[in-house]
């Protein structure tokens, strides 16, 4: 079946108020960039509904674009016929004839947005529906939960058939919501927290820990397939590598080691706290969720937190693992995610690390170390680059520079 447009419904975007109109402006903008390979695809929005004219381009090809951009909340391929009742009852006899097998029920509904339509809903729905079943006489109409539901919009331009419904990814445009720094690490949660950070709207940016030798080139290209994992969501996201050998084994020759998760982590926090600063971001992302892990204890994150007075946003603070894992997999990094490489988070990990740290503790063994001089190091050594969606291990990264702050 040849469509003419792509029908997309807005979803939760639509309960904003005086401020829809940018939502609605953001989302258009997603679209088309999306859409852009699709030279003749021309996108128009309104109030209630955004379309794609596809003036001849592939549905099938153009949903695939369309089924990832966050503040869609369902679309539907349309098809457009002559504006008259001859050729609606034409039109909509061969759709349910393509999709009827025996036993099958249907509904025709109505939206007339073109009030000079000389016939009115019911009379539409009516006479639709007795051609319908004089064309198919073994088919049954049903009004509640039909087999095939037929929608009919009667607009100034023009008749448009649909009859089925493709989930979109839901949530807001990104960018909507402010930007935030995601703490990406290799492993299952906090590509998940990133998603779910950027279904509301947020950009972020992400910023991942190595610690060379002691972590390897195939652990850091682990964390860039993550991030361009999640790129699909947002067109492009900055990764952000910070150096973090120095300070790791500052803490282990420096410290005892029941500590050194909870200076480490305090270490990660600063630092992505300042990287929060000096790029424009509102709040920092973890993948923490409560009591999963030893640094994940209330009476721990309270002394990793003290660090910053920052947002710390938390989407998996209340989830259990699987659910995390359900949506790591529903998102395609699951299998990325448990490859064997590992992180500065697991390579120093301590064998018994405290779980309630004491904070005057904490305070205690950070004046054996130089915090300033380690975190500017730190920063003074990192590279950010711009992982796109189809950027792989096999880096052809279109911005790659050092030096920015």
């Amino acid at each position: 079946m040849s469509y003419s447009e792509i029908m997309i419904r807005y979803g939760e975007l639509s309960t904003k108020g005086k401020n829809k109109k940018d939502f609605i402006r953001k989302l258009r903008s997603h679209v088309q960039s999306a859409i852009s390979v699709f030279p003749k695809a021309n996108v128009r929005s309104n109030h209630d509904r955004m379309y794609i004219e596809l003036n001849g381009e592939d549905y099938e090809e153009v949903k695939e674009k369309l089924v990832n951009i966050f503040g869609i909340q369902s679309f539907s391929p349309v098809l457009q016929v002559d504006k008259n009742i001859e050729a609606i009852e034409q039109a909509v006899i061969q759709v349910v004839t393509e999709l009827y097998t025996s036993g099958k029920t249907f509904k025709i509904g109505t939206r007339r947005a073109d009030k000079d339509f000389p016939l009115d809903t019911m009379e539409i729905n009516r006479e639709v529906g007795a051609a319908v079943i004089q064309a198919l006489p073994e088919i049954e109409a049903k009004m509640k939960n039909p087999d095939i539901m037929v929608n009919i919009e009667i607009r100034k331009q023009g008749v448009f058939l649909y009859t089925h419904k493709v989930q979109g990814a839901a949530g807001f445009p990104v960018g909507t919501g402010g930007k935030a720094m995601l703490m990406l690490s290799g492993g299952i949660d906090s590509p998940v927290a990133g998603y779910l950070t950027l279904k509301k709207g947020v950009e972020v940016e992400a910023v991942h820990f190595y610690s060379p030798p002691y972590t390897s080139p195939q652990a850091l290209d682990k964390a860039k397939d993550l991030t361009a994992k999640l790129a699909k969501y947002a067109g492009s996201i900055h990764f952000i590598s910070v150096p973090f050998t120095e300070i790791q084994e500052e803490i282990k020759n420096k410290t005892p080691d029941s500590y050194s998760m909870t200076l480490n982590r305090r270490f990660m926090m600063r630092i992505t706290d300042r990287l929060r600063e000096e790029r424009n971001a509102l709040a920092i992302v973890t993948g923490e969720s409560i009591g999963q892990v030893a640094s994940q204890t209330l009476e721990s994150m309270a002394a990793i937190n003290q660090v910053t007075e920052s947002p710390v946003l938390r989407p998996l603070v209340s989830m259990d693992k699987t659910e995390i894992i359900d949506l790591a997999k529903k998102i395609d990094s699951y299998e990325l995610s448990i490859q064997p490489y590992e992180d500065c988070c697991t390579v120093f990990a301590p064998q018994r690390p405290a779980t309630k740290p004491d904070l005057d503790e904490v305070f205690r063994l950070e004046e054996k170390l130089d915090i300033d001089a380690l975190v500017q190091r730190a920063i003074d050594g990192i590279k950010i680059e711009k992982i796109k969606v189809e950027d792989s291990t096999d880096y052809k990264v279109s911005e790659m520079f050092a030096d920015l702050l």
